[in-house]
């Protein structure tokens, strides 16, 4: 019996052995077959698979003002996307925004009549061929025509009652297949991220499976908690829906942009756009031969831009905007202030360049309610130029001393002086001022010592009733060099694009001379005053101005993040003159400010900061928004402007106010003084409690 089990036992396994034997023998010449005979062929279908990477689009760096308030934002809003993949046809595609047109409401209004007419042809083929006659078939057929004159023929047949019968929800189809239609393989195009509602997320979720390639997301806008204050400085950047503009898609895509990604369009935005766009997150897709998604993984989730610190005081800014709108509504509601309609104000530390305000209004007309309406032109202060007037008359002592014309105590009779075949030029006083040296003439603010002073300059000579005689091109070259040392008549450097460097006068008789030395020929803009004036508060060093302060690290709590890169002060130049010579001009612009008979002692004279600067009036042509209504003979008005810094002996501060086209006539409203005072006020309460 023993026996016989252990014959049984050994059959069946010898039965095992040989199934196991033979499943091994068949996986062995499958693997043959796999590797040998078709190896090659598998070989060629796996390498058709095509990895394809596609960015996604990350929110941009946040700003923040110098004491950390936040001032631009970035607010989430819900989008649904779409992301073309290789090898989706047109019908596809349409076939899909056919079914989101039941799903979300969208915007039609930017669907043109070619859309209309390329939709329309889509939707009815057996009509759109009907357009074509026999005839142009048979040319068709002949190769004597092509399919794009056949479409053209097409389009150009489709008539008004054909695109009226396109339904509302034709249109709403139209206008999601459009943006569909935009962008290319693997680019994610924004259908819609407006308004969009909690059920049309629901309804889109629920249906991905039945709308390939279709996605909701989170994207963004620029939000400003600050509204519109300081809007035009701080720049613009462009819609998901545009994405790089036309002319700059080269440039951007040689950087590794992706052609929707938003950039930053102007100003701020603009110029810190390497700092401010963020590293975009990456999204792997492996692709067949046939152009279908096999698989699809993230590889990168990005980061969102790094963050701005602005050398900007938002609580001093919104305070000097609030002075400037109070004056500019006291002072246009006197007479001769019809062309009156805006101002500017810079508060910037002389020893830094750090800018702590830039205000600007402008008075405009609403275009809804044809009101009146108070709107912010802070970018004013550095595209806009105009003649500035006396403000200028330190710089030209200063050249004065440099060419040797004059030197420190040189006095000059202050009378009224008659050129022939010009009208008579004298200072601002009804009267002689008499014998004056340099500093009282800075203190009155003497048009004809700084006339002399120029005529001087130029080697020139002076005679009542007798042409001027003056080397007129050495003249106007020594002071515009001197000048420019200043700021004045050059950029100033300031991190901004797009820069004013005012406008220089043509005409090169002497008498220009003359006028160009009290700020009445030359043009400048706000930020060059206020460069020229932190120069001369600063011992003579010219440094560059700058909105921002640092670059941080992103924080997802929307706070400052750790310091990257400190933005250090930066002098562009020292001016050539003598420490003395600038002491002279310190001390003529502290007797402005607080002597007797200065020209600001009367708004200034009892401040407890000691101030020191020098005020401005110049006669000007008018060239506002309301020019074209003079013809060719512009009004001439007054320009306000007032330069200063506090305290004289270690300054802290320095301030440029300019107030265009002031008034017209002979009342003066000194809208400047008052701007200048009660701003001077404000930065000292708020920096100085006590």
């Amino acid at each position: 019996m023993k026996k016989n089990r252990k014959v049984h036992t050994s059959f069946r396994l010898n039965i095992l052995f040989a199934i196991v034997f033979l499943l091994f023998a068949l996986l062995i010449i499958r693997l043959g077959v796999v590797q040998i005979v078709k190896g090659e062929q598998f070989a060629r279908e796996v390498s058709r698979n095509q990895e394809s990477n596609m960015s996604t689009s990350v929110p941009r760096g946040l700003m923040f003002d110098r004491k950390g308030k936040l001032v631009v934002d970035n607010e989430g809003l819900n989008a649904i996307t779409y992301t073309r993949e290789p090898g989706t046809s047109l019908e596809d595609m349409l076939k899909i925004a056919e079914k989101l047109s039941t799903m979300i409401e969208v915007e039609t209004s930017k669907v043109r009549e070619r859309d209309k007419k390329d939709y329309w042809i889509m939707v009815n083929e057996s009509k759109a061929r009907s357009k074509i006659t026999q005839e142009e078939w048979g040319k068709y057929d002949n190769k004597k025509i092509d399919d794009k004159k056949i479409y053209e023929l097409q389009l150009e047949r489709i008539s008004e009652k054909d695109l009226n019968t396109l339904t509302a929800q034709d249109m709403k189809t139209l206008a999601i297949y459009r943006e569909m239609n935009s962008g290319y393989a693997f680019t994610s195009q924004v259908l819609k991220n407006i308004n969009v509602t909690f059920e049309e997320l629901a309804k889109i979720n629920e249906s991905l499976e039945d709308l390939p390639g279709v996605d909701t997301a989170v994207d963004w806008n620029r939000s400003y908690p600050f509204g519109e204050t300081l809007k035009t400085v701080l720049g613009n950047v462009s819609s998901s829906e545009k994405g790089i503009p036309k002319d700059k898609i080269d440039y951007y895509l040689s950087k590794g942009y992706s052609l929707n990604d938003r950039i930053g369009l102007s100003y701020l935005e603009m110029q810190y756009e390497d700092v401010l766009k963020g590293n975009p997150g990456t999204i792997q897709y492996m692709t067949n031969k046939a152009g279908k998604v096999l698989s699809s993984q993230i590889i990168d989730k990005g980061q969102r831009g790094r963050d701005l610190v602005l050398t900007i005081d938002m609580e001093l800014q919104l305070t000097v905007e609030k002075i400037i709108e109070e004056e500019l509504k006291a002072a246009k509601s006197q007479l001769g202030t019809s062309l009156l309609d805006r101002a500017y104000v810079i508060l910037m530390e002389p020893k830094t360049g750090e800018i702590l305000a830039l205000a600007g209004k402008q008075i405009t007309t609403d275009k809804e309610s044809g009101e009146k309406i108070i709107i912010d032109d802070a970018l004013g202060n550095i595209t806009n130029s105009y003649n500035i007037g006396s403000v200028v008359k330190g710089a030209t002592i200063l050249a004065g001393y440099q060419t040797g014309a004059i030197k420190p105590g040189t006095q000059f009779y202050d009378t009224p002086m008659k050129i022939k075949g010009t009208p008579v030029k004298k200072s601002w006083t009804a009267n002689s001022m008499g014998y004056l040296d340099d500093l009282m003439a800075i203190r009155r603010s003497s048009n004809v010592y700084m006339f002399k002073t120029a005529i001087e300059i130029g080697d020139g000579y002076y005679q009542k009733n007798q042409p001027l005689r003056l080397k007129q091109a050495e003249a106007f070259d020594k002071l515009r060099t001197s000048f420019s040392q200043f700021g004045l008549g050059v950029r100033t450097g300031i991190d901004l694009p797009n820069e004013t460097i005012g406008f220089k006068g043509m005409e090169t008789k002497p008498g220009f001379v003359l006028d160009l030395s009290i700020g009445q020929y030359d043009t400048y803009s706000n930020m060059q005053m206020a460069q020229y004036i932190s120069t001369i508060a600063n011992d003579g060093l010219r440094m560059q101005p700058h909105l921002v302060k640092e670059i941080r690290e992103p924080n997802d709590e929307k706070e400052i993040g750790l310091i990257i890169t400190e933005i250090q002060p930066t002098a562009m130049n020292r001016i050539d003159m003598r420490n003395e010579w600038i002491d002279r001009v310190q001390l003529g612009f502290k007797q402005v400010m607080q002597e007797p008979l200065g020209t600001g002692v009367s708004y200034f004279g009892d401040t407890p900061y000691s101030p020191a600067g020098k005020t401005g009036t110049a006669e000007a042509f008018y060239d506002g928004p309301l020019r074209s209504k003079f013809g060719t003979e512009p009004p001439e008005v007054i320009n306000l402007s007032l330069a200063g810094y506090a305290p004289s002996d270690h300054p802290q501060i320095a301030m440029a106010v300019l107030v265009p086209w002031a008034y017209q006539g002979n009342i003066d409203h000194h809208a400047n003084m008052k701007i200048g005072r009660k701003v001077m006020d404000a930065y000292f309460e708020l920096n100085n409690p006590n």
